[in-house]
């Protein structure tokens, strides 16, 4: 039924699932519908998130609509114990520890498949691309998924442009309510507070190098010229980079930072960002972290080739040796910063993320859909967005009949 680090820790892990809950309205609104409505009854569905105690109040919001759970993590550092004994604890199918191997994880990914779920929902795509390539034969009884973040959007894309995608999944990143406050403010914040965390640094006065300028690296960035860092942006989209130049941000290319900056972060969900070439010409004491979903932007092999060893100095740091005489400071492995050394995002940019999540579940369960990737459907979008603007006792401006029939016309002119 469960696998978990620690079951004792239930406890503990219902307090922070109960904090949550008190900073999670929108979510806590759909789930008193779900409760009413029921309109999950029976349909299982298979998680693969981070196991944080935002997850858990989604896992119980769906529960609260009928539908059962089996639910594991999606990267081996960012599982909280003591929420997935909680969640274990109260029913929840889990297969998930904080510090999984590379073959364990992909096992807990299999126990969930072997839930046969009708909805998937993942961060990242491991669900959805273990389906297809090893597990085919599970396809006929999904109805959809729906997938969290950037990286496995990316992913899906390449898929659904060579017609691989075989069920619908919802892209839940690119709902407005998602990436501009999810990974602009969620990620600004949570990043810095995992090197926070880590190192205890001073941030002000640092020369703080973020690679890569969507909604993610903009929250990083805006965030770490707030604490006091100069703050230099690396991009390849020259959209991007003209944007980050017009925030009044240093732009220049990774070769030229790399001789620079005391604290570099990746964030643009591709790989080898950081690589031998730039290790050899860094500053000692050289600071890596890393906020993209998985582990491949910052190249490991490349820094252990360079090095004559390293040596954990505290949580979550590790310092690199280099043949050079210098020495880097490697952060949570190269994983996901934000949550294998911190808690991940707050649970009220949380709110909305896991809000789409819910009412993508229902959209998906009441519509026929082919196979492909969607756009969440823009009502639900501003939905929510009025629900969060309600919980926050916020009031807006309402169009007037002629605001909106001039805005639906084209006769009137100048």
């Amino acid at each position: 039924m469960y696998k978990v680090k620690n079951i004792d820790l239930a406890d503990k892990g219902r307090l922070k699932i109960e904090w949550a809950e008190e900073h999670m309205p929108v979510l806590m609104e759909i789930k008193k519908e779900f409760e009413k409505t029921k309109p999950l009854k029976d349909i299982r569905v298979g998680f693969a998130l981070h196991v944080t105690k935002e997850t858990a109040v989604l896992v119980k919001t769906l529960k609260a609509g009928g539908a059962q759970i089996s639910i594991t993590g999606c990267n081996p550092l960012s599982t909280q114990d003591d929420i997935a004994a909680a969640l274990a604890g109260d029913g929840v199918r889990i297969y998930a520890w904080r510090g999984e191997t590379q073959e364990e994880y992909y096992e807990n990914i299999n126990k969930v498949l072997d839930f046969n779920p009708q909805i998937t929902i993942d961060d990242g795509g491991d669900l959805v691309f273990m389906i297809h390539k090893n597990r085919p034969e599970l396809i006929k009884d999904i109805r959809g998924g729906c997938e969290e973040t950037t990286t496995g959007i990316i992913r899906l894309e390449a898929m659904n442009k060579e017609n691989a995608l075989k069920y619908p999944v919802v892209d839940v990143n690119d709902a407005k309510t998602k990436h501009f406050f999810d990974n602009r403010y969620g990620t600004g914040q949570s990043t810095l507070d995992g090197i926070l965390r880590a190192t205890s640094v001073l941030i002000a006065g640092k020369t703080f190098v973020v690679a890569g300028y969507g909604f993610c690296g903009r929250g990083v960035a805006a965030r770490a010229r707030g604490m006091g860092a100069n703050v230099v942006v690396t991009e390849t989209d020259p959209v991007r980079a003209l944007e980050a130049l017009m925030d009044g941000f240093r732009v220049m290319q990774m070769k030229d930072a790399a001789k620079i900056g005391d604290i570099f972060l990746t964030v643009t969900g591709n790989a080898d960002i950081l690589r031998g070439a730039h290790y050899e010409v860094m500053k000692s004491g050289a600071i890596l972290a890393n906020s993209g979903h998985f582990n491949i932007e910052i190249n490991i092999s490349d820094l252990e080739n360079l090095s004559t060893g390293k040596k954990t100095i505290r949580d979550n740091v590790e310092r690199y040796s280099l043949k050079n005489g210098r020495h880097i400071y490697l952060l949570a492995e190269g994983r996901l910063v934000n949550l294998a050394a911190a808690e991940g995002h707050p649970s009220e940019v949380m709110d909305m993320s896991f809000a789409n999540q819910a009412m993508s579940v229902k959209y998906l369960l009441e519509n026929s859909l082919s196979p492909g990737l969607y756009r969440i459907p823009k009502e639900v979008d501003d939905n929510i967005a009025s629900l969060k603007l309600k919980t926050m006792n916020v009031s807006i401006d309402q169009l007037t009949q002629r605001q909106k029939k001039y805005l639906s016309s084209w006769e009137e002119g100048t």
